[in-house]
């Protein structure tokens, strides 16, 4: 596995043959990193699905350079639409359209929408400029583990399955694109993250949620959006999520369900519990969300037995980082 950390011209031909070869390259974008292939190939996107380890009615978002390349691959059905690609496009937003046929089903698990995004990382754009063919990427992890948001987490998980990498640096973000859906000319985000609901509301002047946020979607249930699926961007170790208003009972809450060997990953509130490991996450939403899934990862190194998780509010920001949780610790979830 090569890591490439400058797009020279020579590594820039190096990629563009490993995609014209339909080979996966990981690649970097505001959000988290991608594990990528040639979206009009299906031999290229077969293989993401079985390194990652991916369910196959788990559909993959096809990545654009520009703007303008939407309409060869989707068709933008109302103004809604047009709306929210000219206000979120690029960045870190994905919209769901009516696909066209040069989009190979096995990248839609065989439904005729398809998620569109536009990275505006510009190490993502020079990628997407250099390959000049649309990528088909879901996050760079093995499938139900953390997503990727910097080389050192994720290169080990693909040594031998990947030959390059390319190293953007820290993920700027840290949790995945928002995922909307213009249902009955409403916005319906299917899966939340940095553009959020309320952004959404100044553009469109409504915004709805999906069901789906903090519920269980069963394996054989088709889904629109990646991310809704049983657990996911989990751990090893056994999570519990916890939120309260009231820190005194926030406390009680992890005191509670301390054992011998816990983790306490969160804020700065819980940093004085006794416990055999603290791991301070963040004190604002933009911390936690930029942090999470690393140190979830890095959870895995203290040979614990259990990982308590300071949840948040499910407003703004903080809807992605308790949909991602309640994913992560399977549901295991308390509040007072």
């Amino acid at each position: 596995m090569k890591i490439i950390k400058e797009l020279t011209k020579e590594n820039k031909e190096l990629l563009k043959k490993e995609i014209e070869a339909n080979n996966l390259v990981i690649f970097p974008t505001e959000t988290v990193y991608g594990i990528g292939a040639n979206a009009l190939e299906e031999d290229a996107v077969n293989k993401i699905f079985e390194v990652k380890e991916r369910a196959r009615n788990n559909p993959l978002i096809v990545h654009l350079q520009d703007k303008k390349e939407i309409k060869k691959y989707a068709i933008i059905e109302n103004n809604i639409e047009e709306k929210l690609i000219e206000a979120f496009m690029p960045g870190p937003f994905t919209l769901i359209l009516k696909k066209k046929d040069i989009i190979p089903s096995i990248v839609t698990a065989n439904m005729d929408t398809v998620g569109i995004r536009i990275p505006i990382s510009s190490v993502a754009h020079a990628f997407l400029e250099t390959v000049k063919v649309p990528i088909a990427a879901p996050s760079a992890n093995i499938s139900s583990r953390p997503s990727g948001t910097n080389v050192l987490d994720i290169k080990d998980e693909f040594n031998g399955l990947v030959n390059y990498i390319i190293d953007g640096g820290s993920s700027k973000i840290g949790l995945e694109s928002t995922v909307v859906k213009v249902i009955n000319n409403v916005p319906t985000i299917l899966r939340p993250g940095f553009i959020t609901k309320e952004d959404i509301i100044k553009v469109i002047g409504n915004c709805n949620v999906s069901k789906h946020l903090f519920e269980s979607v069963s394996k054989d249930e088709k889904v629109e959006s990646p991310g809704m699926l049983y657990r996911h961007y989990a751990p090893k170790t056994k999570c519990l999520l916890v939120f309260s208003n009231d820190l005194e009972k926030l406390k009680k809450l992890v005191k509670d369900n301390l054992t011998s060997k816990t983790i306490i990953l969160g804020s700065s509130k819980l940093k004085d519990i006794p416990t055999y490991k603290y791991i301070y996450y963040g004190n604002t939403e933009e911390e936690i969300a930029h942090n999470i899934f690393s140190l979830l990862r890095k959870c895995d190194e203290y040979n614990a037995d259990l990982i308590i998780i300071e949840g948040v509010k499910k407003e703004g920001l903080g809807l992605a980082i308790m949909n991602r949780l309640i994913r992560t610790s399977n549901f295991n979830y308390q509040e007072l």
